[in-house]
């Protein structure tokens, strides 16, 4: 059965994302706690599918987050078994970290946190979908050429650093830490992309 997720709490979770977005630590209070705030934040995912197609369909380009949720970058949605490859991905992606994050979570003496976490990365990837959509259309059709490069860096840059602050915000733990988290997402996105590029192409 899936969770149902009440209005407020979407309302929570963009406001703390949205804090955490410009750099308030704060924003960490607005985060459920509990295990089942962080199923519940699995929603995100339902959210930024559209902005996944987008990007997908209409720009041939995966959002280029962070936390695998687009695992298949440089592929193309050419096929039916391309379709459900990249979309077997995207659903990996979501579920991949959570599950990979709670026995860093513990070594790091914050498995309590490990919820706390999973649901701030949540909702703050569907913060990034949002930003990078609009970084990647500003490159694509607004920008000068030459200019395209630095703007798409620029949106990676950003997300990369939300992921690290929130993760630090998120466990309480230091900068070094919270990058290894990061690290892990990447590491997980290489590896999905890998894999659904290969049941792309059968």
């Amino acid at each position: 059965m899936v969770p149902r997720l009440p209005i407020a709490e979407i309302y929570a979770g963009l406001r703390g994302a949205l804090l955490l977005a410009r750099g308030r630590v704060e924003g960490i209070a607005w985060m459920p706690v509990g295990a089942e705030g962080a199923g519940r934040s699995f929603w995100a995912a339902a959210f930024c599918l559209p902005i996944f197609l987008v990007m997908r369909l209409l720009l041939d380009a995966a959002p280029g987050d962070p936390s695998g949720e687009a695992a298949a970058i440089g592929a193309t949605l050419a096929t039916p078994r391309a379709v459900v490859a990249q979309l077997t991905g995207y659903a990996a992606g979501w579920v991949a970290f959570a599950l990979a994050a709670l026995p860093m979570a513990e070594r790091m003496g914050r498995g309590a946190l490990w919820p706390r976490l999973v649901a701030t990365w949540n909702w703050v990837n569907l913060l990034q979908y949002a930003i990078l959509l609009v970084f990647t259309l500003l490159a694509r059709w607004l920008l000068p050429v030459e200019l395209q490069p630095a703007a798409s860096l620029v949106g990676i840059a950003y997300a990369l650093w939300l992921q690290w602050f929130a993760a630090r915000a998120a466990l309480g733990v230091g900068g070094l830490q919270a990058a290894g988290l990061v690290f892990l997402d990447l590491a997980l996105t290489l590896f999905l992309a890998g894999l659904v590029a290969q049941l792309s192409n059968g």
